[in-house]
């Protein structure tokens, strides 16, 4: 698998990692858990908007 897959499948992964803390934690958007796996959910999203962007 490529690199750009592997992102993507990460990115999915994590997507639904933090719809199943939202959801855990209430709908409390701003629990510091939910924070977290927000940030590492929007870093994994950045790294491939500009390995896309490197690669056009």
């Amino acid at each position: 698998m490529s690199e750009l897959q592997d992102l993507l499948n990460d990115i999915e992964e994590l997507r639904n990692n933090l719809n199943k803390m939202i959801e855990k934690k209430d709908w409390n958007l701003q629990d510091p858990d939910v924070i977290a796996a927000s940030q590492i959910l929007n870093s994994a999203i950045t790294k491939y908007n500009e390995i896309i962007k490197n690669k056009l």
